[in-house]
């Protein structure tokens, strides 16, 4: 798998990598060792970045990858992972985010991932106010400091707080929800991230599944996945869910998408394939519930790049049939 530098933190990693929510829960049901499989595939397949969160199953994730890099010191050199922090604050206040929660948090990731520094820790969607808070920044170059973080990122919602992120001279790297239905970073913030020499981890790259064209109006997600709870952002920010596209809306799209893919691919990797073409995207980040769909995602890169008309025919389906239905700042 061709390699990029991810940005700021200097680090070699593979452009198709891992999320890793689903391993810790809100997908439905994962057992321990399918987690541990669905690793060993991307990790065998050419995988070389993960990306979790201390809230993902309350550590559950970290937890899996820990003990599958302890299992496999071959390949634990070459893994870069990156965690988030922040959501276990209550109620996710901007006050929240001092040295003190940073060394709290940090701590505890360090031990369910059974490292002395974190590779990569990003804040985990915070309150708006935070990206421009200097304090925060001060407390984050301290972490690295100290020696708990290699690096430092942040995990946003909008453009306009990649954009306060960006221009922070220690920000290693913006994770951003990115796919073929949610296109708005590109105008600015890739651009910006060039610039600046900051890393971009593209995420929710599958719009939760529905650019892998396998669900329909009737589908039923299990109760405790966020496709079902989080539908209108009851939970958190309904941008996570389905990237902010009503469910039907996608679906429809979905298939004007399915039609559109060429022979040999399935429709998520001409998905993540878009992604991976846009200049100063670092690495994307699709989950994968089972070993099959890691080793399918990791694919994507062996297939060449899509041609200009299909890459114009996959914006005109967002302009004619997701762009009228979407948010402003998505």
């Amino acid at each position: 798998m061709q390699t990029r530098v991810l940005g700021r933190t200097g680090r070699e990693v593979g452009v198709v990598g891992l999320g890793c929510w689903q391993l810790g829960g809100d997908w439905g049901v994962v057992a321990d060792d399918t987690a541990l499989s669905v690793l060993e595939a991307a990790v065998d397949a050419g995988v070389t970045f993960l990306d979790t969160a201390d809230v993902y199953g309350d550590g559950r994730s970290e937890r899996a990858i820990g003990q599958f890099l302890a299992s496999r010191p071959d390949v634990a050199e070459r893994v870069t992972v990156a965690t988030k922090m922040g959501r276990r604050a209550d109620p996710h206040e901007p006050a929240a985010y001092t040295y003190e929660n940073f060394c709290r948090w940090t701590d505890r990731s360090r031990q369910n991932l059974r490292t002395d520094t974190l590779d990569l820790v990003q804040l985990h969607c915070p309150p708006t106010p935070v990206f421009r808070t200097e304090a925060v920044y001060d407390a984050l170059d301290r972490i690295v400091e100290d020696g708990r973080a290699a690096a430092y990122g942040v995990s946003v919602e909008t453009v306009d707080e990649a954009l306060a992120a960006i221009e922070r001279p220690h920000v290693a790297s913006v994770q951003i929800i990115l796919n073929v239905f949610r296109r708005k970073p590109l105008e600015q913030v890739l651009p910006a991230a060039v610039e600046a020499g900051i890393g971009i981890i593209a995420r929710v790259p599958l719009a939760s599944g529905l650019l892998t064209g396998r669900y329909d109006e009737s589908t039923q997600f299990a109760a405790d996945d966020h496709r079902t709870y989080n539908r209108n952002g009851e939970a958190f920010d309904v941008g996570e869910t389905f990237a902010g596209v009503p469910y039907e809306v996608g679906v429809a799209a979905a298939r004007e998408v399915a039609a559109i893919t060429p022979s040999g691919m399935t429709t998520a990797q001409l998905a993540l394939k878009w992604i991976t073409q846009q200049p100063g995207v670092s690495v994307v980040i699709p989950g994968a519930r089972t070993p099959g769909q890691a080793q399918a995602n990791a694919a994507t890169d062996a297939f060449p790049d899509l041609d200009d008309s299909t890459m114009a025919a996959l914006e005109r389906v967002y302009d004619d049939s997701v762009r009228p239905h979407v948010h402003d700042r998505w």
